[in-house]
């Protein structure tokens, strides 16, 4: 994989331009820009989001996984403008830390997953705990994948997940500069 870092004019015309929520919206223009990047040998994604859903932005991630690993000779390249709010972190988080840049002023923000859901208990006993057993285990396997997106995300950086995991209840926001100073991206642009 080429880990050059990439002069500015290499983001003059970005392959996939996206922004807004992250949702299927955003994944089906994602996947239609991106079909249409097929023969580019550097694709530049760049994003503008303030969040969304993270399954979507996984989906969007394992794409550019699976492109960078069936074609190492090309490089898929994240663009951050602006905002890279929470799902646009987690998507960020799929691209090698190398093809991770920033505009200037950019924030990044890294929060825990979310969820909004009331567990009514009512009904024969061991139905009830089945319905708090699965709630329980819907919770402990979305810790698991947000975990697994933290870890890729400071792979190559000197951000520890102990960080992560006390900073991310309370909605860390990363400045670029300071993304590039702690090793979350290639550079800033």
């Amino acid at each position: 994989m080429d880990t050059t870092p990439l002069d500015p004019t290499a983001f003059r015309s970005p392959a996939v331009l996206l922004s807004g929520p992250v949702d299927y919206d955003m994944y089906k223009e994602f996947r239609r820009q991106f079909a249409e990047a097929a023969e580019r040998d550097i694709v530049v994604v760049e994003l503008s989001t303030l969040g969304g859903d993270p399954e979507v932005a996984r989906m969007m991630g394992e794409d550019i996984r699976y492109h960078s690993e069936m074609s190492p000779e090309r490089r898929f390249v994240f663009l951050g403008k602006a905002a890279i709010y929470s799902a646009g972190t987690t998507f960020m988080s799929f691209f090698a830390r190398p093809n991770r840049y920033l505009t200037r002023g950019t924030r990044l923000m890294i929060h825990e997953r979310k969820m909004n859901k009331q567990l009514q208990v009512q009904g024969p006993l061991t139905t009830c705990i089945a319905a708090v057993k699965a709630t329980l285990h819907e919770i402990e396997c979305s810790i698991v994948i947000q975990n697994e997106g933290f870890a890729n995300l400071i792979q190559g950086s000197d951000v520890t997940l102990a960080e992560v995991l006390e900073k991310a209840p309370a909605n860390w926001y990363l400045e670029a500069e300071e993304a590039r100073s702690r090793g979350l991206i290639e550079a800033v642009i």
